[in-house]
């Protein structure tokens, strides 16, 4: 199995590397760090320094290293659009905008190309075993500590993937349950609309405390909605990804 280590050359990355290259050996392992920034003000995330601090790691590690210059990829979705939206009077938030379109698109992508059978990187999870031994991945048993607001651009983003991908949904869903195609898309769309739906929900409720009625005059009551842990949300066959998403 081969496997490229995504190395920012901090500790988090590093120490993923060389737990890899245990597990799997040097030869099977690689790491490659993005060139994000260039020209006079290469400074930040991914500038040269840390491509030096992560090109000295991989060395004592024993593991081959490579760079991807991705700056170009940088500057059209994540420094244009952070530059416009702001001129905008909005804050966008340029870490999720480079994750999608670069750690969890380009990356992946270049991965596949260059024939790697995996990607690892130095994110910390909650994992667990099921039954029959299968790794679980599981999100933190505490209250979200992202605010509300990134939460919300997170779930809008996802509901426009719904729809970019609906002809794609729509062919795995009639393969699974035999829905028409066209039925099929429109449950793609319904979980999309929902999922906007429940977002302006939260929005309209400034991260969802709502103001209940009042049966004394000095007294305060309020609707907080706070996420914790995981739930699990079994749907029908007849619109399993509408009803899915609904519970959700």
């Amino acid at each position: 199995m081969r496997i490229l280590v995504a190395m920012s050359g901090g500790v988090d990355s590093s120490v993923a590397a060389a737990l890899m290259a245990d597990a799997y050996g040097t030869d099977d392992v690689v790491g490659a760090t993005l060139k994000l920034w260039g020209g006079e003000s290469d400074s930040g995330c991914c500038s040269v320094a840390d491509v030096d601090d992560a090109r000295r790691v991989a060395d004592q590690l024993g593991l081959v290293h490579h760079v991807f210059n991705f700056a170009d990829d940088f500057d059209a979705h994540v420094v244009d659009p952070y530059v416009t939206g702001h001129a905008e009077g909005r804050t966008p938030n340029p870490c999720i905008e480079c994750n999608r379109h670069l750690k969890f698109d380009r990356l992946l992508e270049r991965a596949a190309q260059l024939g790697f059978d995996a990607v690892a990187t130095g994110h910390h999870a909650r994992c667990g075993r099921d039954r029959d031994g299968t790794w679980q991945l599981a999100r933190g048993a505490e209250e979200a500590r992202m605010p509300w607001k990134d939460r919300q651009k997170i779930m809008h983003a996802a509901a426009e993937e719904i729809r970019r991908r609906k002809f794609e949904i729509g062919a795995v869903m009639s393969l699974e349950v035999g829905k028409s195609r066209m039925e099929a898309m429109g449950d793609a769309e319904e979980s999309a609309d929902l999922i906007d739906y429940y977002c302006s929900i939260v929005e309209e409720n400034n991260g969802f405390v709502k103001p209940l009625g009042k049966l004394m005059p000095n007294e305060k009551t309020a609707d907080v909605l706070r996420p914790f842990g995981v739930f699990v949300c079994i749907a029908p066959f007849n619109f399993p990804m509408a009803l899915s998403t609904g519970m959700s």
